[in-house]
């Protein structure tokens, strides 16, 4: 298993994921949040845990993350970037239950946004550039 920060993070206390859902959710958190804070990080991270969760979208990390039209990263090819460090952190944060978010299910940097979605939902908690929405 992987041991992104010489040893403040251990990846096999996460049981309930496997190798590639957290280099998955570490790929994805890099590719949508990097030049983030580490809460927005982190955030990101959590707003793909909740969708895993909720009926509405599908039931694992890969899945939610591939999803057709979600994730502009993913459609950009910068999905395919390797992890740095801290989206490796941010990820097992992410995964043992921090969720900045409070629920949230979307988020968008308003400010390169050109979804008019985006702008329709109530803004829940604003983390570094990015707006995040139920």
């Amino acid at each position: 298993m992987l041991n992104p920060t010489s040893g403040t993070t251990n990846l096999h206390s996460l049981p309930d994921y496997d190798y590639q859902e957290v280099y998955n959710l570490a790929k994805i958190i890099h590719a949508e949040a990097r030049g983030e804070t580490f809460d927005g990080m982190v955030a990101v991270g959590a707003v793909v845990l909740n969708r895993v969760e909720d009926q509405q979208f599908p039931n694992t990390i890969e899945e939610v993350i591939l999803q057709p039209r979600q994730f502009s990263s993913v459609n950009d090819g910068q999905f395919n970037l390797e992890p740095n460090k801290t989206a490796l952190e941010a990820a097992y944060i992410a995964l043992i239950g921090m969720d900045p978010t409070n629920g949230c299910l979307y988020f968008y940097n308003p400010t390169i946004a050109t979804v008019a979605w985006s702008f329709k939902r109530k803004t829940e908690v604003v983390i570094g550039n990015h707006s995040f929405t139920k």
